[in-house]
This record gives structure tokens, sequence and C-alpha cells, in this order.
């Protein structure tokens, strides 16, 4: 059987002021859903969101709470924040990353640089991946969505960064 781990992520999300990726997770060992908050520092809008996002999920102090979260959907979160520091509304971002994140069955491969082929190869891992653990692991309860406020006017500042009180 699997491990159990003893936060598993429920859902995740990227607020703009100031700069953060939330997360809202389970902690299995006391039965509680908390929420983390992990600032984002010296990102811009010329950073390189798979590189953030590598740093943000191997980063000591927040890797046991992100195990449930891929790697996209990090990326996606900092995609989402460089759009608003480029001055892109939410939903010119989700677009953007939508394109991005979509699969051309048109599309030459063998045009493509590198670079983009390692992308185009992650997505589809990813996808295999998801539909391969849903059906053959019973332990597969993910249902990691992001989720926005979308009224932005929410003050997040109000939280407590970094602290971990239960929701």
């Amino acid at each position: 059987a699997a491990a159990t781990m003893t936060f598993s992520a429920q859902k995740c999300g990227v607020c703009f002021q100031p700069p953060s990726i939330i997360i809202i997770y389970r902690d299995n060992s006391q039965d509680k859903t908390r929420q983390r908050i992990m600032p984002v520092r010296n990102f811009s809008k010329f950073s390189d969101c798979s590189r953030a996002a590598e740093q943000l999920k191997n980063n000591p102090r927040h890797k046991a709470y992100l195990e449930g979260v891929s790697l996209r959907q990090l990326q996606k979160l900092y995609s989402l924040l460089r759009g608003h520091l480029e001055g892109q509304s939410l939903a010119e971002s989700l677009e953007k990353f939508r394109k991005e994140e979509t699969i051309d069955p048109e599309e030459d491969m063998n045009k493509l640089d590198d670079k983009e082929l390692a992308k185009r190869k992650s997505i589809m891992d990813e996808l295999f991946e998801k539909n391969r653990k849903k059906k053959d692991d019973p332990d597969f309860v993910y249902n990691v969505e992001v989720e926005f406020p979308l009224d932005e006017k929410l003050e997040s500042c109000a939280w407590d960064l970094e602290s971990d009180e239960e929701i």
C-alpha cells in the first residue's frame, strides 16, 4: 500500500498581494485542515516559472506540504503571478497558460527546439500519469484544483503569513 503522507494537499492557489502561493492541506496526523502561505520572493515578470516551481517544490521548508502538488500545477500558479506582474488580467493569463499547455495534434514535433520538445513531453507524461494513477491506485484521492479569490479586494495581507492556522 502507498505510504500515507502526513500532509495531503487539497487546493492550491495564488495570491497577488503580497505575492504568495497558498496551499490548503490536510494534516493527517491531527486530522485537521490547514492553510499554508508560501511567500514568493525574488520573482519578477522576467523569472522562469519552471525554475521557480522546482525551487519551491524542493524548498526544505515546504517540501512535505507540496508532495501532492505537481510541478506543472506550481508552474501554472507562477505563470499567473507573472502574468499579473506583466499587467494581464487573470482571464488573459489563464487563457495564455491553457494555450501553452495544450498539445496541438497538428504540430510538427520535429520543428521544435529541445526546450519546447521537453515541455511537450512533460505535458504528455503528466496526462498519462494522471490517467494511470486514477485507474490503478486505490489511494488516489488528490483532487488538487486551482482556486483563486475572485474578489481581489479580499485583502490577503490580513492573513498571517507563514502561519499554519486552522481554517
